[in-house]
């Protein structure tokens, strides 16, 4: 990850950094290139997974317009060189690499109010070879009002555009801040407005909103008087997070869930399926869950290439000699005495899935009970993981409670054993 630039009280900054996610630490960079002068609000996406193209910002005297690229590989800046007409200067922008394109939305700059353009930026990927050049774009729909300091987040065949800061007008310069949700369509190339199913969160701008898989993560932000440290999850409206909210008992107040009713959803068809076991287990057992078949990713042990990899590594088996079942009991012990500060993210997707194989042997298998009373006794807490699709959808703070789960059904399993025997 890196960090360029920014504001230290009334300082503007200019220095450059880099933080490895392998081994969690710093490292300040200098001398690469010709770094972009010191500048707060400026505006930057990724090209692809080895370049950063940044645009813009406001050095404490003016508003920039420049355009500079990051070698990741190499670690140095160069400033792009733009002929034609360019966008009026600006800060509190957003910038999104769409395809070969950079498109810049909104911002604040020093020739009048907040804007509301759109602009795209060809000649940012070497390879094409194309005269980098600015477009302005006028696009048909219901386009955002003129804002700065919103998200525009990409996901898929859509552009997500949340919040921002703008005015009341010209004549009225009252500040506004917004928590709309609009998207552009890729696809139709239009502008559209996203209904959500319950309210949205307070207004706000310069927060942060981040895509995972089909979700979108919103944290923070301002309204003119109030620091925001709250998080909301954006998601279709029957997915297993808006389902696990619902039925949880207390959910802190900075935590919440918005739900979509149209727009990216329209392309997250429901599947039709029979009535499972696995449907059975979980209506039963009171755990959220969908009519989705995706829903619960139940592999059986033998073909979980994820757990087999990571069991033989641990014991330290050859593919040619080793045990499987040896193997996966191995891992499955080490788990058992692990603490959840340990548990590294390559073995969450291995460890939740071997969780819901335990779940349901635990409760159809050969010492299976009355799961109406089971219901009562274990209640939703006791397996809230089961219906998960996977380790994607896990918070950091889950981790913990996964684990204790995992020990107890281990713990449960070995049980059960010792009776049968």
């Amino acid at each position: 990850m890196f960090i360029f630039g920014g504001r230290s009280g009334s300082k503007r900054l200019g220095d450059f950094w880099m933080l490895d996610t392998d081994i969690w630490q710093w490292s300040e960079l200098t001398s690469f290139g010709d770094l972009p002068s010191p500048r707060e609000f400026a505006a930057a996406s990724a090209i692809g997974n080895r370049k950063i193209v940044m645009y813009g910002g406001w050095d404490g005297k003016k508003w920039l317009s420049d355009v500079y690229i990051l070698d990741t590989i190499s670690l140095e800046w160069r400033e792009l060189s733009v002929s034609g007409s360019v966008p009026p200067p600006r800060c509190g922008h957003s910038a999104t690499m769409v395809e070969k394109r950079l498109l810049i939305f909104g911002g604040r700059g020093g020739a009048g109010p907040i804007m509301g353009d759109l602009w795209a930026l060809k000649g940012v990927i070497e390879e094409e070879n194309e005269t980098p050049g600015w477009t302005q774009l006028k696009l048909p729909g219901q386009p955002p009002s003129a804002r700065c300091g919103h998200t525009v987040t990409s996901g898929g065949h859509y552009l997500l555009l949340f919040g921002g800061h703008g005015t009341g007008g010209w004549l009225s310069r009252y500040d506004v801040y917004h928590n709309d949700c609009i998207i552009l369509d890729r696809v139709s190339v239009q502008w559209k407005r996203l209904s959500t199913s319950d309210e949205p969160p307070p207004p706000r701008a310069y927060h942060s909103m981040t895509c995972i898989g089909s979700h979108y993560l919103l944290f923070g932000g301002f309204d003119g008087k109030t620091t925001f440290g709250d998080l909301w999850w954006l998601v279709p409206e029957d997915d297993p997070i808006a389902k696990r909210l619902q039925l949880t008992p207390s959910i802190p107040q900075e935590s919440r869930t918005v739900m979509f009713l149209d727009g990216p959803s329209e392309s997250m068809a429901k599947e039709v399926q029979t009535e499972s076991p696995i449907v059975e287990l979980q209506k039963r057992l009171g755990i959220s869950f969908s009519s989705s078949k995706a829903q619960v990713n139940l592999v059986d042990e033998a073909e979980d290439k994820e757990l087999i990899e990571l069991s033989s590594r641990f014991s330290g088996e050859s593919l040619l000699t080793r045990d499987q079942t040896a193997c996966i009991q191995a891992l499955r012990e080490h788990w058992k005495r692990s603490p959840a500060t340990s548990i590294q993210l390559q073995e969450l997707g291995p460890l939740l899935r071997d969780y819901q194989r335990l779940t349901v042997h635990h409760h159809l298998g050969s010492f299976a009970f009355d799961l109406t009373s089971a219901s009562s006794l274990l209640g939703y807490e006791v397996h809230r993981f089961f219906h998960l699709k996977g380790a994607s959808q896990l918070r950091m703070d889950d981790i913990p409670a996964l684990l204790n789960e995992y020990k107890e059904l281990i713990s449960n399993g070995e049980d059960h054993t010792l009776i049968a025997s």
